[in-house]
Formats: structure tokens, sequence, C-alpha cells
């Protein structure tokens, strides 16, 4: 996979995320930066049917419910950590269940993630370049 890649449209965005999905293999995180609009939602809609947990359309952002679950058996965590102020905004969110077993989660605004973690993560960095372009950096 490529470590940067340029997109045009939300759809290539979305497809990068499905052939983004097939190299990940739980545990893992993967840890999303951006700014507003750059995209994390749209490539994460990609991620999370890529991995066979939902469609691309029941994949929404989690900004104001702040964590979504999708998948029965092999489940995909997604959070939006845009509202987290601090440690004890975190320990709210409830994600220590999270990391009982192993899975997938996705962490949009993970620059507001406080902990150091053992899993294996993948660092993705979205920037949005004008109209529907968007580059995606991956570490």
């Amino acid at each position: 996979m490529a470590k940067e890649v340029i997109t045009h449209s939300p759809e290539e965005t979305t497809n990068w995320g499905r052939e983004l999905a097939k190299r990940l293999a739980a545990p893992v995180l993967v840890l999303l930066t951006g700014d507003l609009g750059s995209g994390k939602t749209t490539l994460i809609k990609g991620i999370v049917a890529g991995l066979g947990a939902a469609n691309e359309d029941e994949v929404t952002s989690p900004t104001f419910t702040l964590v979504h679950v999708y998948g029965n058996a092999a489940r995909v965590y997604h959070a939006d950590l845009y509202r987290i102020e601090n440690f004890h905004d975190f320990e709210t969110l409830g994600l220590e269940d999270v990391f009982d077993k192993p899975g997938v989660v996705i962490l949009e605004w993970s620059e507001r993630f406080p902990l150091e973690f053992p899993w294996p993560q993948v660092r993705i960095r979205l920037e949005h370049l004008g109209g529907d372009a968007r580059r995606i950096s991956v570490e």
C-alpha cells in the first residue's frame, strides 16, 4: 500500500479505505488526523465496509455520540475524539471495554488519544487539497 495517495473524489477516498481494510488485522488501532472536512469519515466508510462490519451508508461520524460500534463477531469501534478536552473526558467514553478483546479501533482526532497502547498502530493523516482532492499519508 502506498505511503501517500491523492484521491480526487469521495468515492476514491472510500475505495482506498476498502483497500486499506484488506491489510488490517485485529488487534489494531487506526489513528486518524486531519482538519474538519478532510475526509476522515469518508475514509472510515471504506474501512468499515472493507472489513465487512457494515455497509458504507451505515457509517456516520460519531461527533455527538462519540463512539459507534459496527459488526457482530468481529467488532469495529469508531470513535471521534474531537470534543475530548482532558483525560477525564476520555475516561467517560467507556472505551476500556473496547480493548478487552482484539478488534479494530478507529479513532478520529487521534492526537487527543491520551494513552500509550501496545496494539499495532496505523497512523493516517488526511489533508484537504481543494475541491474533492485529498492527500492521504500513512505512517
